[in-house]
């Protein structure tokens, strides 16, 4: 599983030097497909889908999907998909990557970008070794989705009919090569408007109904509960955590401190690898507020009410540990010298859609670390492990 270290690092760097954050990877998108294109693929097997004409929020480009013939002995094999996201966090805004000893990182004021730059940087490597080594291998599909940091909006979307039809996933999104994940949790986002009434904070403020007393009375029910941050109930666990508490257009909630606080708006989430008990987190957040706008009376008998909205953010999976893609994933770290460690995450991946869907998909890391922070690095011997395990994926027999 030997592969030219050099070369894909180069790609990494190049990569890490293309700003692209959810929702802007138009640029990346570009870079990627030129890359594949000077590592002999074929500039008509690279294609765009339409998902960004369905996905709600605004975003510049489709998943990128490429279609590799297969060759030789394995050329007949049933197709592989390969899969990593294309987008940053808004934090790597202007990173600059450097290189000290075996890591990369950025200049200490931004995110790095290695999630999910590693992930771009693997799939570009394995398609220039599988034709620079002339490897057998079965047809593989590689898709770089967008919009993953912002919602998995590029995978719910993706279109399906252009991947094809393919026996099993491999995607890359973490830290570790020799992780498996064969499953994550699922999640809700929810938000809520509080409408109360405004009145003179000095002069009559029994009259008025605080929103934002609204807001803070209801998430102390639920802290009290037990429904936030750590949730466990009987032997069912998950998380919960309140993201956002603000007034409209992006305001502070209230106007000044002598008017009572006529509107404030929430949002947060609900995570677990039981949907049911997403459900049940949920639920409880919103019995939380309607409570507290009944429970808060002004003096003339009225109450606030409540908006309370939620959204299935993304499937729970868990794939079991016996099934053909868990099983190749083992088969291909143990090959490579490593010792495989499969595991499920409390966080989402492309890998929910996609399995989904219908894709059984596994996750590995490429040496992301610390991501989504100032103090994001890339473990450079992780990575190139990352790139043979790839070319070991594929080319199994």
């Amino acid at each position: 599983m030997t592969h030219d270290t050099q070369a894909a690092l180069d790609r990494l760097m190049r990569f890490l030097a293309v700003e692209g954050i959810t929702g802007q990877e138009k640029a990346i998108a570009e870079d990627v497909a030129k890359a594949l294109v000077e590592a002999g693929v074929p500039a008509e097997a690279i294609a765009y889908d339409d998902a960004n004409t369905r996905i709600p929020v605004p975003t510049e480009t489709g998943n990128l999907i490429v279609k590799i013939p297969g060759r030789g002995a394995l050329s007949n094999g049933e197709p592989l998909l390969f899969s990593t996201h294309l987008d940053t966090v808004p934090l790597c805004a202007g990173a600059k990557a450097r290189i000290v000893g075996d890591r990369i990182v950025s200049g200490g004021d931004t995110a790095l970008g290695g999630d999910n730059r590693t992930g771009c940087a693997v799939l570009v490597s394995l398609a220039a070794e599988l034709a620079k080594q002339n490897l057998d291998h079965p047809p593989l599909v590689l898709v770089f989705c967008v919009r993953e940091e912002s919602g998995l909006w590029g995978a719910r979307y993706i279109d399906l009919d252009m991947v094809g039809p393919v026996a099993m996933g491999f995607n890359y999104d973490g830290s570790r090569p020799a992780d498996v994940v064969t499953g994550a949790v699922g999640g809700d986002g929810w938000s809520v408007e509080i409408f109360g009434r405004a009145s003179h904070a000095g002069v009559a403020p029994e009259r008025g109904i605080s929103a934002s007393m609204i807001a803070a009375m209801a998430l102390a029910d639920a802290q009290a509960g037990g429904w936030f941050g750590k949730v466990v109930k009987g032997d069912k666990a998950g998380t919960s955590n309140v993201g956002t508490v603000a007034g409209r257009d992006g305001r502070g909630a209230g106007d000044a401190t002598n008017v009572v606080t006529d509107y404030c708006y929430v949002e947060g989430e609900s995570r677990s690898h039981d949907m049911a008990f997403v459900d049940a987190i949920t639920d409880a957040f919103e019995a939380a507020f309607v409570k507290a706008a009944a429970t808060l009376v002004s003096s003339e008998g009225k109450t606030g009410r409540v908006e309370f909205k939620r959204q299935r953010k993304y499937h729970s999976f868990a794939i079991d540990r016996n099934a053909p893609v868990v099983q190749r994933g083992i088969q291909a770290i143990e090959a490579i010298g490593l010792t495989p460690n499969p595991r499920l995450v409390n966080g989402g991946l492309d890998a929910n859609y996609l399995t989904l869907h219908g894709v059984q998909t596994v996750t590995f890391g490429a040496g992301q670390n610390e991501a989504h922070t100032v103090d994001e690095w890339v473990d450079i011997p992780a990575f190139q492990n990352a790139c043979r395990l790839a070319i070991a994926l594929a080319t199994a027999r």
